[in-house]
């Protein structure tokens, strides 16, 4: 019988909501979607309840280990598995799974991973275990990999997109006819009209046997070097582990092996999505007052709607008058005040 493990991919910078979002501090540790807990606190919480604590695990940056082992006391520390370098997703899964190996050596092939992520906004619970739990047993008994994917309601440019192909032998559970890449904002209209493209949601559950297997088919130099840290990481090798993953090429996992394999389904999520990938993104997660501004921290706005107003200083107000529909966001060290619609070219600070 096969153990159910659950990971939660942890090691993004969350650029886009800088200023608050830093590389010591990035957007998987800010409460974005709720007052109380951080987005990976959120998402701990969603993956025990899959599972449980010891089978719950963070894949994460090497600069994050401390502040995510504080952030998360529920986890052993030995959890949480920070990369010696970046390496995209293909390097963050491929140190997952040498760890499972090397932690797994006798049953490791009878693992079930659930791939999550840290940054997305969902809910209600019950829904989300429905759907990763009809994944997860369609991988199980069909030795494939399962995404899901989010019906669209928007045509909306910022994410990837499924396009759904026929019923497999599982219920609700589809092959994959191919990703496509983020859209410009006509060939979006198009994939809400078609009605078979669903977003990406970069959540995906497998076997271990079965990644590792499709590894070797379409990446079988990276397999080699999951294999190789392995065993390194089996003999506390970790310098030598270290060394080893630092000779992965650095490839998202959707170029190295989803787009390539052709032993992928999707099943659509029952559950509410929202990636929170940018400032607008907060008017989604939080109820807006009744000028329609969304407002946390202190701040006193006058004669102004559909703002977003987010302060986390903790010695100043932000004071507004006459202005509509900017984003507004206050640190103890920077200000970022920009139109909403552009919230996706906040990068372009950290480039000047």
């Amino acid at each position: 019988m096969n153990t159910r493990i659950a990971v939660i991919m942890a090691g993004g910078s969350g650029e886009r909501f800088w200023p608050v979002s830093t590389k010591t501090r990035p957007k998987q540790f800010l409460r974005l979607a709720d007052p109380h807990l951080t987005l990976i606190e959120q998402a701990t919480n969603r993956a025990i309840s899959l599972t449980n604590p010891k089978c719950t695990f963070i894949a994460t940056a090497r600069h994050l280990q401390v502040l995510t082992t504080q952030t998360l006391p529920s986890l052993q520390a030995s959890n949480i598995l920070a990369e010696p370098a970046k390496r995209n997703t293909t390097g963050a899964l491929a140190w997952v799974a040498a760890n499972l190996i090397a932690k797994f050596p006798e049953n490791w092939s009878l693992l079930t991973v659930a791939v999550l992520t840290a940054d997305h906004q969902i809910k209600p619970q019950d829904q989300f275990q429905a759907t990763v739990n009809r994944a997860m047993t369609a991988a199980e008994k069909q030795g494939t990999i399962v995404t899901i994917g989010i019906r669209p309601d928007r045509p909306e440019t910022g994410f990837g997109y499924v396009e759904v192909g026929p019923e497999s032998p599982s219920q609700r559970v589809h092959q994959v006819s191919c990703f496509r890449e983020k859209p410009d904002l006509d060939t979006a209209h198009e994939f809400l009209k078609q009605g078979n493209f669903l977003w990406n949601s970069g959540m995906f559950f497998f076997t271990l046997a079965t990644f590792m297997s499709e590894m070797e088919t379409h990446q079988p130099e990276c397999t080699a070097i999951i294999r190789k840290m392995a065993g390194e990481l089996a003999q506390n090798q970790q310098a030598e582990a270290d060394a080893t993953f630092e000779t992965l090429p650095s490839i998202s996992i959707d170029y190295a092996l989803m787009e390539k394999s052709d032993r992928v389904l999707v099943t659509e999520a029952d559950f509410k999505w929202d990636d929170l990938g940018s400032w607008d993104a907060i008017e989604r997660s939080y109820n807006p007052d009744t000028n329609q501004n969304v407002v946390l921290g202190q701040n006193q706005s006058i004669e102004s709607t559909g703002n977003i107003i987010y302060n986390d200083s903790t010695v100043q107000r932000i004071n507004i008058l006459g202005v509509d529909d900017l984003a507004i966001v206050v640190t103890e060290t920077e200000i970022l005040i920009l139109p909403k619609s552009r919230a996706q070219e906040v990068k372009k600070f950290l480039n000047s």
